[in-house]
């Protein structure tokens, strides 16, 4: 596969089918390469589960070949729609999560929809989704059917707290802003710790500005990489992920990283990300390094 290419999970479902078009979208601004991954999972020896036949005894090359048929018509008819991308489609044999993981090591982009249906009912908002999200070699763009439509105008928006993972996800969302002609809102959300009363007064000014301070150097420096990305910044006391959630109404991305400060470092998705792949009302970038 293409080091270069926009991967997507891909089974013939309505989510599956946003996920594509989302894609194909992404691919029209970039010019890269999209190919569609239809996963097998066979449960048992005995038996399988994919869309569109009815069960069978593995191997059953009556079902395998009609899960070609089906990846197949899908590249071909996305190709006809985009006659200027290149669209293939492949079938593998595994668990979701494990091959699209090990797959996403060759893209620059994993595409997942939500929920699947037979082979891919793994796929579920709070399991695979985040699974993959946590593990892919690459950024993870997760998008709900019902949040696809709404989300092609509008805004990026991304949480910033400082972290390492956070910087990664404001040059992610810096260059899908560039990419896309639209403005960048950076959220920065604040909270005393645990048990102590939030401050007021001068001492919340304070903590609010501080934190708006250490956003100036990384802001500074992707601002000058992307000068025509205009940024709006706003910091707020509340928790990230329902401050991120209310932004993403009208954003047609939200980007975030895999874990952000506070975090534990062995965690496999932060809370943060994990609210917003189930809640949000856009399309949510994950990004982790490489």
């Amino acid at each position: 596969m293409s080091g270069n290419e926009i991967l997507v999970g891909y089974d013939g479902s309505a989510d599956a089918s946003a996920a594509l078009e989302w894609a194909l979208e992404e691919a029209g601004r970039s010019g890269r390469p999209v190919r569609l991954a239809y996963v097998f999972e066979w449960l048992t020896v005995a038996g399988w589960i994919g869309p569109g036949v009815a069960p069978g005894i593995w191997p059953d090359e009556t079902a395998r070949r009609q899960v070609e048929e089906l990846v197949r018509k899908a590249a071909a008819d996305a190709s006809a729609a985009h006659p200027e991308l290149t669209v293939t489609g492949e079938v593998f044999d595994g668990p979701p999560a494990l091959v699209l993981q090990e797959r996403s090591a060759q893209a620059d982009l994993l595409v997942l929809g939500t929920r699947g249906h037979g082979g891919f009912g793994g796929l579920l908002v709070g399991s695979t989704a985040v699974a993959v999200a946590a593990h892919a070699h690459c950024p993870v763009v997760v998008v709900r059917g019902e949040a696809a439509a709404g989300g092609r105008s509008g805004h990026v928006a991304v949480g910033v707290d400082g972290s390492d993972c956070s910087l990664l996800a404001l040059g992610f969302a810096f260059e899908q802003a560039a990419a896309r002609r639209v403005p960048l809102h950076v959220v920065r959300a604040w909270h005393p710790p645990t048990g102590q009363r939030p401050p007021s007064g001068p001492e919340a000014r304070e903590a609010a500005a501080a934190d708006r301070a250490e956003l100036d150097e990384p802001l500074a420096r992707w601002g000058a990489t992307f000068p025509d990305v205009p940024v709006t910044v706003e910091v707020a006391e509340g928790h990230p992920a329902s401050l991120l959630v209310d932004g993403s109404r009208n954003a047609c991305l939200v980007v975030v990283g895999t874990r952000g400060r506070g975090g534990l470092k062995g965690m496999l998705l932060g809370s943060v990300s994990q609210q917003l792949i189930q809640h949000a009302h856009c399309p949510v970038a994950v990004v982790r390094e490489r």
